[in-house]
């Protein structure tokens, strides 16, 4: 799911962002957390800076529209556990997210918002019971569908399930 053109995001950080359904914050600490992970890593700043960056200027009533890359809605604390969970469990998340990956797919052959939302799910996924994995999967399938428009939901959908079927075993015995 790298950039080859097919498939390409639709949405991705370089393109138009998605936005989160009106009243859906969770959704909207979501969306900002994928994009501040994909700038950090594709800035080599810190999580604390680009955390930082996004809580004064891109989140909250006053930050302008999602066109601009702005999440006017989102719940600032949900946004900051994401995105130092993922900073702070780097390694381990990769290595569950590459350890559901099929064939010869490895974390760094993702396309990097791909690669930040698997990791983002990951977290919340191994983090505890809450939010149950199905709305896990849900919340995070509603964000793939808009950043890209290819194969990359689908390849999510597999990958989401696979994790969460592994982290949250009990939750699918019902």
């Amino acid at each position: 799911m790298s950039g080859s053109g097919k498939g390409a995001p639709k949405g991705g950080p370089q393109g138009k962002r998605p936005a989160p359904p009106q009243g859906r914050p969770r959704t909207g600490s979501r969306v900002a957390a994928i994009q501040a992970l994909f700038q950090s890593e594709q800035t080599g700043e810190a999580a604390e800076t680009v955390l930082d960056q996004f809580v004064r200027h891109r989140i909250g009533p006053d930050a302008g529209g999602f066109e601009d890359g702005r999440v006017p809605l989102a719940d600032v604390p949900l946004f900051a556990e994401l995105v130092r969970g993922v900073a702070r469990q780097g390694d381990l998340l990769d290595e569950i997210v590459g350890g559901h990956l099929a064939g010869d797919w490895t974390v760094v052959r993702l396309d990097p918002v791909l690669r930040a939302l698997l990791r983002a799910a990951a977290f919340e996924l191994s983090s505890g019971t809450q939010p149950p994995a199905r709305v896990v999967i849900n919340e995070y399938m509603d964000i793939a569908h808009g950043f890209f428009s290819g194969e990359e939901p689908r390849f999510a959908n597999g990958v989401l399930d696979a994790m969460a079927r592994s982290l949250r075993a009990p939750e699918f015995q019902r």
